[in-house]
């Protein structure tokens, strides 16, 4: 999605519980990196997670009621279209688009809602398919329950891939005939908190970035039998945390040499090089803010979103080391994600 000028579109998340402007629109320079904000939209309360599908961009609305709703932004700003709809679930975190649907990871209810889409990118009211997670794990005072955190398709379109902080593991699942079936789970260390996972470009292996532990567990994807499996698990900082750290992001470089990730405890990004199916020491640099709560990557540069002091960072990446390089930041409140049109 580019403006009249080619400029490609961003979007930015935000709480409006803590300040934020709702879904807010903006322009990258193809040179720089660099946003500029454009309008903003506040229908529906903390927006936190946003996901582009064409000219329709879909966001949750991470309340206890928890719904989603979507915008037009083949004009100058969003525009919402349709009224927002229930996800049957409470506090989603995530959105994601698969098949004609509109996916949801519900954290509070621990729960997968696939909801239809109409032609025009309009989600269908009451048709949706929710799936429970079941199970706990060892922390207590985060795994009492489950706790779905991420949900998306894998690279190759047959399965929804689900990942629960509350339960320790991954879950394929299939979409057929609008109703969501589990197919297999993968479980992990217990007490490592899975919070979102990331495919490598060829298909075959992914990441799972761990909240409750500052870790990446490594695993193996096998898209014909719609199977995970775990082969090892490695730091994200390069030094023993100081408090805290609740990793929270992860991006993989499309030449699958990289894999970056976000810790907020710490402030910082991460860039671990790939070694066949191992990950190498990390390095960090600071994430130009405070409690970076999301990453993504776009056209050569990383942008993070810094939920506490309220901005939009870029950086340059090292096409040699990977290392991030702070180029410049715009003033976002409560800033939770940044996706790219």
């Amino acid at each position: 999605m580019t403006d009249g000028g080619g400029r490609r579109r961003a979007y930015i998340g935000s709480f409006t519980a803590a300040g934020g402007r709702g879904v807010i629109a903006a322009t990258v320079d193809p040179d720089s990196g660099a946003l500029s904000l454009l309008g903003a939209v506040d229908a529906v309360p903390d927006p936190s997670y946003l996901a582009l599908s064409g000219s329709v961009l879909y966001a949750v609305s991470e309340t206890a009621a928890g719904a989603v709703a979507a915008y037009r932004v083949d004009g100058e700003g969003p525009v919402p279209i349709g009224a927002p709809v229930s996800v049957g679930g409470s506090g989603p975190t995530h959105v994601s688009v698969h098949a004609g649907h509109v996916l949801t990871a519900n954290y509070g209810s621990g729960s997968v809602t696939a909801l239809p889409l109409r032609g025009d990118g309009t989600v269908v009211d009451g048709a949706g398919a929710v799936l429970r997670h079941e199970g706990s794990g060892p922390v207590v005072e985060r795994q009492q329950s489950a706790h779905a955190h991420q949900v998306q398709p894998d690279p190759s379109g047959r399965w929804i891939v689900s990942v629960d902080l509350g339960t320790d593991s991954v879950r394929v699942c299939a979409l057929r005939g609008g109703t969501l079936t589990l197919h297999h789970e993968t479980v992990l260390r217990p007490g490592s908190g899975p919070r979102h996972l990331a495919f490598h470009p060829d298909g075959e292996r992914a990441y799972v970035l761990n909240e409750l532990a500052p870790t990446v567990t490594v695993c193996r994807w096998d898209a014909a039998a719609g199977t995970l499996q775990p082969v090892g698990e490695m730091p994200v900082l390069p030094d023993e945390p100081v408090g805290d750290a609740y990793p929270s992001g992860i991006v993989v470089s499309p030449d699958g040499r990289f894999v970056w990730t976000a810790t907020r405890g710490q402030d910082v990004l991460s860039v671990l090089p790939v070694e066949g199916e191992s990950l190498g020491r990390p390095g960090a640099v600071p994430c130009g803010g405070v409690w970076p709560r999301a990453i993504a990557l776009s056209e050569g540069f990383l942008y993070v979103a810094n939920e506490r002091s309220g901005d939009v960072s870029w950086f340059a990446v090292d096409p040699a080391s990977g290392v991030p390089r702070r180029l410049g930041s715009v003033e976002v409140p409560a800033a939770s994600c940044v996706v790219f049109g």
